[in-house]
């Protein structure tokens, strides 16, 4: 799917900041440094429209991305680190519980997981809070290429005998290679209803 219009609109501090032109919103949530920014630019083809970091911690607001005009991608702050201390840490909490909680445009969440290691004791508390809300998710395991096809086999097959995927949606995405991305695309489109694009391939 070619993405040709992706910009930067906003990065909210404050209720008072979210778009209020009813687009639809997905969310993308993480530990910090998993790779969203990442996967925001390759999602929409864009080298460095979402900066990324090596800093763990360095989103301190929830930054929106508007997609094709048709939808909104939310880069939320990084969970288990902030920079900026206890009371930052606190505040973005309210800001980010409030919004996945009361926020009438979100439709779907993406929580990402670095394939490398597996889903954390923060990650499986987010997936435990994830199915006790009503909006759809999908787990995205990050940074593949970095594991060899047998290492990513074997963290899959880990998984799936923890029980942790079972009736899950997921699926494996690289930033580097672009593998996943049509998959997540194709899921953002369905679950948040927002028109697709219809430019067929580009030259």
């Amino acid at each position: 799917m070619h993405i040709r219009s992706a910009e930067f609109v906003v990065g909210a501090v404050d209720r008072g900041d979210l778009p209020a032109d009813g687009l639809p919103e997905v969310a993308l949530a993480g530990r910090s440094n998993v790779g969203k920014s990442s996967l925001i630019n390759r999602l929409v083809q864009r080298r460095s429209l979402a900066r990324t970091s090596s800093t763990p911690g360095k989103t301190q607001q929830l930054n929106y991305y508007r997609v094709e005009n048709a939808l909104y991608l939310v880069d939320l702050p990084g969970y288990g680190f902030v920079k900026g201390g206890m009371e930052l840490r606190l505040a973005l909490g309210r800001l980010v519980q409030g919004f996945l909680e009361r926020r009438a445009e979100l439709r779907a969440i993406i929580q990402l997981i670095d394939a490398r290691h597996g889903p954390t004791d923060l990650d499986l508390a987010m997936i435990d809070w994830l199915k006790q809300h009503p909006k759809p998710f999908l787990l995205v395991f990050t940074k593949l290429d970095k594991l060899s096809r047998q290492q990513w086999r074997r963290r899959l097959d880990q998984l799936t005998a923890a029980g942790t995927l079972t009736g899950l949606a997921y699926l494996p995405f690289s930033a580097v290679t672009g593998e996943g991305r049509d998959e997540a695309l194709e899921w953002i489109y369905q679950e948040s209803g927002a028109k697709r694009p219809n430019y067929g391939k580009p030259a």
